[in-house]
């Protein structure tokens, strides 16, 4: 009877919804937050190598992944400091 019993009220996973909606928060901006640094180890690399080969538009788009690999990285910082 005990296992009937629990198979038809369900549990909850937290008692706060609040703890829910920030842990989820807290894994989307650890995602984001790995791809800004994917893209930033890309762009560090992009730059490295049109520094030997002395390509300025590779230069360019290595720089422009550069910046937007920290933009990306730094997203929740960024959105902390707009928001207040």
């Amino acid at each position: 009877m005990n296992r009937i019993h629990s198979l038809l009220n369900p549990t909850l996973a937290a008692s706060d919804p609040i703890a829910v909606i920030n842990n989820l928060s807290e894994f989307i901006f650890s995602l984001i937050r790995s791809v800004g640094m994917i893209l930033l180890a890309f762009g560090i690399m992009q730059v490295g190598i049109s520094m030997k080969s002395h390509d300025s538009s590779q230069r360019a788009n290595g720089f422009m992944t550069l910046a937007g690999g920290i933009i990306i990285t730094f997203t929740r910082e960024i959105l902390n400091l707009i928001i207040g």
